[in-house]
């Protein structure tokens, strides 16, 4: 008898890989029924983040400190969750300033993977060992593994070296599980079997985005990157975010846009700045020196003004 290979693990388990009664006809109802049933499934995602927000807020709480303090928080994933925690490493510069390395995004396989499958690497629970090595991670880090599934050996290992290493760790997941020895912190989105089966660039995915969005925000957000609703330290690197870097020092001076413009460039560029160089009436040299006093939040600067 010839050897046979091994038999991968039975994942039959797992709530994403089930099928869903509801969109068994998708491919026979048309353009329509299919655009209707995609859309009913997706609006299932929301109430779901929402039901794990204790768990959403546990993990921004315990990352807090860490972050404020100068560390980083990391997202390590394969495929689609790999690519969606770059994506919300990438978008975090131009929408808050922050350092390119302050929010890391590790994928399977590297930034080769982004564009080229390379799911076969997901299985490997020491693969990402390199990468946190390299980056030095320890104690005010946060490290979240997504693993859409709950099973991916890549972003389960990831999270248990991190905590080895002293970070705070987490497991996002869109399937429920038993919480993975060596995480400190499970995320548990119940997105629910997937409208087309195993496909979890769909409701899981979305649901993923979702979270990242709400963890990096919220994080950026009691960091002093956050001014009431607005981006105040966004980056002014295009003729859009321009735009809204004006918008925002209109807004909170009572200039108007030609004026905005104006104190924009007076400024550097800094919208932070220029907003306490007008409330406050002092030159650029003393607005920067009342950020630094206060940590670089705005609040802060202006207070008493």
């Amino acid at each position: 008898m010839t050897n046979q290979p091994a038999h991968p693990p039975d994942r039959s388990w797992t709530i994403t890989e089930h099928r869903n009664a509801r969109t068994n006809g998708l491919d026979r109802v048309g353009v329509a029924g299919c655009v209707a049933m995609l859309n009913a499934e997706d609006s299932l995602v929301a109430p779901a983040v929402g039901a794990a927000s204790g768990a959403i807020v546990a993990f921004i709480e315990a990352a807090l400190a860490g972050f404020r303090d100068g560390g980083r928080l990391v997202y390590v994933g394969a495929g689609t969750s790999g690519r969606l925690g770059v994506l919300d490493a990438a978008e975090c510069p131009p929408t808050f300033q922050s350092e390119p390395g302050r929010v890391v995004g590790i994928i399977a396989g590297g930034d080769a993977a982004l564009r080229v499958s390379s799911e076969s690497l997901e299985d490997d629970p020491d693969g990402a060992r390199g990468e946190l090595e390299s980056l030095g991670i320890g104690a005010r880090d946060s490290v979240l593994g997504i693993a859409a599934g709950g099973t991916t050996p890549y972003a389960i290992g990831a999270a248990r070296i991190a905590r080895s290493m002293g970070a705070v760790s987490g497991l996002l997941t869109c399937s429920p599980i038993s919480e993975p020895n060596g995480v400190d912190h499970l995320i548990v989105v119940e997105t629910g079997p997937e409208a087309l089966t195993g496909s979890t660039r769909m409701k899981a995915g979305t649901a993923t985005k979702m979270v990242l969005n709400i963890i990096s925000t919220t994080l950026m957000a009691q960091s002093g990157k956050v001014f009431e609703n607005l981006m105040v330290d966004l980056r002014a690197s295009n003729n859009k975010l321009r735009d809204r870097a004006a918008r925002i020092i209109a807004e909170l001076t009572g200039l108007d846009r030609d004026d905005a413009f104006e104190l924009l460039d007076a400024a550097g560029g800094n919208v932070k700045a220029a907003v306490v160089m007008r409330r406050r009436g002092v030159p650029l040299d003393e607005a920067m020196a009342l950020l630094e006093s206060s940590g670089g939040e705005l609040r802060g600067a202006l207070q008493g003004c």
